[in-house]
């Protein structure tokens, strides 16, 4: 009975809407302000020092500091490595991102196709996103080792295939050795952009999966009942366009998670060789943290944080308009 009490006297939405017409907003801005506040202290305000930090020299333990103006964006423009830095991360995203999209979406078609064993394909996909990918960078290490690793080995068995020796590139490094896949400045990146596919496409997989789910069985029933008879007809009038939503979401995800790539290269090239596996994250890891040449690294964190802006304009410009949001 008391609890009924308490209920008949909160006030309602009504009530609210005229308490607050009547001159009372700063109740709703004291609701919202500790999510403000802690939106400003975690997100903006970090932004906003290394955007005033990127127009200076400062460096940790540095009693004072000095006020270079453009200076380290001018050399982050102008210097070789920079351009190799900017070149590196924009082929790592180009190459990893469809892919991972593309391979997630076709695991997920093919797994929810499956009658039995579709639980034991899940599990093995996501098994690299589960795993550390420090210690996967190190088992991949010994994977691609250019005398013991099992891919040169693998790869060397199969020399005896006449068939395969029409390819001028697998002739060429049967009579010879094969690449230093981590050591070659013409393979480095590939190979670190491979196993960040393989590392991403699982995620992808789960999140594909998750849409197919949500897409009602009457829509396939009435495309067939319009002349969708083929599986490519359905996937083409049906699965595809209701997993806009997903793609949009799988798409801008992949593409941030792969500027933020780090673990792989500082494990397994440093950067190298001759810069060709020089990203963003680990140039700013160089600069800021092991150089302690704060400046640049704030300079280098800005652009970073550009070119992430740049990417959500152009996925919403192009992409997002165009999905269909049931």
């Amino acid at each position: 009975m008391q609890l009924d009490a308490a209920r008949k006297n909160l006030p309602g939405p009504a009530r609210l809407r005229r308490l607050l017409q009547a001159g009372r907003p700063s109740a709703a801005f004291l609701f919202v302000l500790p999510a403000v506040a802690l939106m400003f202290v975690i997100l903006i305000a970090p932004v906003l020092i290394a955007a005033v930090l990127s127009f200076t020299d400062y460096g940790l333990g540095n009693s004072r500091f000095s006020w270079v103006g453009f200076e380290n964006y001018e050399t982050i423009l102008s210097r070789s490595r920079y351009a190799k830095m900017i070149v590196a991360t924009v082929t790592y995203v180009a190459v990893v991102v469809p892919a991972s999209v593309f391979l997630g979406l076709g695991a997920a078609l093919l797994i929810g196709s499956l009658r039995w064993g579709a639980d034991f394909y899940k599990t093995a996909y996501f098994l690299p996103v589960m795993a550390a990918l420090l210690a996967m960078a190190i088992v991949w290490e010994f994977t691609l080792h250019p005398t013991i690793g099992i891919i040169n080995d693998s790869l060397a068995s199969l020399c005896s295939l006449e068939w395969l020796r029409i390819w001028s590139w697998y002739d060429e490094r049967c009579d010879g050795r094969f690449p230093l896949w981590l050591g070659d400045r013409d393979y480095a990146l590939g190979t670190i952009a491979f196993i960040g596919i393989w590392q991403a496409f699982g995620f992808n997989m789960v999140l594909y999966l998750a849409g197919l789910t949500s897409i009602p069985r009457d829509l396939y029933h009435a495309a067939e009942m319009d002349g969708a008879r083929s599986a490519w007809d359905r996937f083409r009038l049906v699965t595809w366009p209701m997993l806009g939503p997903t793609t949009v979401f799988v798409v801008t995800i992949s593409s941030i998670r792969s500027f933020q790539v780090f673990d792989t290269v500082e494990a397994l090239t440093m950067g190298g060789p001759s810069k060709s596996t020089y990203v963003m994250m680990y140039a700013l890891f160089e600069k800021g943290i092991r150089e302690n040449l704060v400046g640049i690294g704030a300079a280098i964190t800005v652009v970073f944080l550009i070119f992430v802006m740049l990417l959500t304009v152009i996925q919403h410009r192009f992409v997002e308009r165009r999905v269909h949001y049931s």
